[in-house]
């Protein structure tokens, strides 16, 4: 007699095959298409492979300059959002005061408001103040993308440290400024890392601030992936997607390995 098949293993293979098919096989594509020269109907893969459109895509003066301003507003954003959402964050998991939990809830309700509304809002103060179509325009707004990183990932991470490690070295002698930056501040950094990588990420991939904030003047890869996909040439959305997908998912890679699911769930805490 054969041997008998687990119902669940079964389940788990088709959810396997399933996710492979709907998360893995649309990334394979792109990936494909960025090395395709020629691929054409019924063909399964290319009839041709080759760097022809990298090329092409790496000589243009135009992804050169997106390449540099996406960076240059991820760093800039992300970089000014630790600078006030880490304090923030400490206060939160160090401080008690009226409001608090409300408040840090509030930012969480950021992030589930209509973002594509809530930028066209901020649009319409930034005309008054000349903020739309520059650099620090986008900056500004890419600020709101950052904060449920930047101050649940941080508060949770100060909340996880214990007192008493702080308050033993208190007892030694220690000031509170050493105190924060010999003890506090090396526990928390990890999760501190993780989120300013998510950040960084999110980011980087963010289309609708640059779109509403930034254009016509402002043009980081986001948008120009989004101009090249309406064209004939599919590989030349595919090349840039490719160059955006593969620094990102590494830094992802890395901020799973600084950061645990318990750390970002202690976040929900009191």
């Amino acid at each position: 007699m054969g041997r008998r098949i687990d119902p669940a293993t079964i389940a788990g293979w088709c959810l396997a095959a399933a996710l492979v098919l709907f998360l893995v096989g649309p990334i394979l594509t792109v990936i494909i298409y960025a090395f395709a020269e020629q691929w054409r109907y019924p063909n399964l893969l290319p009839t041709r492979w080759g760097f022809r459109f990298w090329n092409v895509m790496l000589g243009r003066a135009d992804v050169a300059e997106a390449i540099s301003i996406s960076l240059a507003i991820a760093f800039t954003a992300t970089t000014l959002s630790a600078l006030i959402c880490w304090p923030a964050a400490y206060a939160f998991a160090r401080l008690r005061f009226p409001g608090r939990q409300p408040l840090l809830m509030a930012f969480l309700a950021a992030q589930a408001f209509p973002k594509f509304a809530l930028f066209i809002a901020i649009a319409v103060v930034f005309l008054r103040f000349d903020l739309v179509g520059t650099f620090w325009g986008v900056v500004l707004v890419q600020l709101v993308n950052t904060l449920l990183f930047m101050i649940w990932i941080p508060t949770a991470a100060f909340r996880a440290i214990p007192p008493a490690l702080e308050e033993a070295a208190l007892d030694l002698g220690a000031s509170r400024l050493r105190v924060f930056i010999e003890v506090t501040l090396p526990q928390a950094a990890p999760a501190l890392a993780a989120s300013y990588i998510l950040a960084f990420v999110g980011t980087l991939f963010e289309v609708d601030a640059s779109l509403l904030i930034g254009a016509p003047t402002i043009r980081p890869m986001p948008i120009l992936m989004l101009s090249l996909s309406a064209q004939v040439v599919v590989q030349h959305a595919a090349v840039l997607c490719v160059i955006l997908w593969v620094p990102a998912f590494a830094l992802l890679l890395l901020s799973r390995r600084l950061m645990s699911a318990r750390t970002i769930a202690s976040g929900l805490g009191a």
